[in-house]
């Protein structure tokens, strides 16, 4: 189901953002903060599977999307890291949420005031280092020779647009800097935990069933306790 959501904006006001949404109005609540960029994309169908069986579990789930990407009708070009962690902020309240799990790169843009998850977090620098070998390897089939020193330079200097994502130069500059942040209400799920090979290495996007209904029980066990 899609439901809609206030979204606070660059400027004064708020924008109407979509979520996908398994909503009984039961007490247990969960938001999901989803990968970043084409990783989202890559565990898009992980993370769908997942909500499925929290709804069978008696979860009520929210995905909602980060400003800028799938749906939105807000500039990419305009929005840095913390106007994303802002909008999961005002996405946490706007949908009652009582946990969290952040997939992968979204544990740097989460709401830091609710417990709950972070499936294998990484560093901002690591998630723009993945961004600009995918530039790179596409730029040689092109005939073109990039590096990523020079690359990420011009990006702080000018913005760069990497997989299709146009991103600002203060967009990047924050990212770079962008480090997971200490665990305090939240716990770590290894990809040892959950099993199999992780999906957003693959080259498509694809699911594994196995991984959804064990990170589901990881997350259903934990809200129920």
């Amino acid at each position: 189901m899609i439901a809609s959501w206030l979204c606070p904006t660059s400027v004064a006001g708020s924008a109407e953002e979509h979520a996908f949404v398994f909503d009984r109005g039961r007490p247990l609540r969960l938001l999901i903060v989803p990968a970043l960029f084409d990783e989202a994309n890559r565990l898009r169908r992980l993370t769908i599977e997942v909500m499925r069986r929290l709804d069978g579990a008696g979860i009520d789930s929210f995905l909602p999307d980060l400003p800028g990407c799938n749906e939105s009708l807000q500039p990419l070009a305009s929005q840095t890291p913390a106007s994303w962690r802002a909008a999961m902020a005002a996405a946490a309240a706007e949908f009652g949420a009582t946990h969290l799990l952040a997939m992968r790169g979204g544990a740097l843009v989460a709401p830091d005031r609710l417990p709950g998850w972070r499936y294998v977090p990484l560093p901002g620098a690591a998630v723009l280092r993945q961004m600009l070998r995918t530039r790179i390897l596409a730029s040689r089939e092109a005939g073109i020779a990039e590096t990523q020193d020079g690359l990420l330079a011009k990006g702080l200097r000018d913005g760069l647009d990497l997989s299709g994502h146009a991103l600002s130069a203060r967009f990047l500059a924050e990212l770079q800097k962008l480090e997971v942040p200490a665990a305090m209400r939240t716990s770590d799920i290894g990809q040892d935990l959950v099993g199999g090979a992780p999906l957003w290495l693959r080259a498509e996007p694809g699911e594994d069933r196995d991984q959804a209904d064990a990170l589901a029980a990881i997350i259903a066990v934990g809200m129920k306790a």
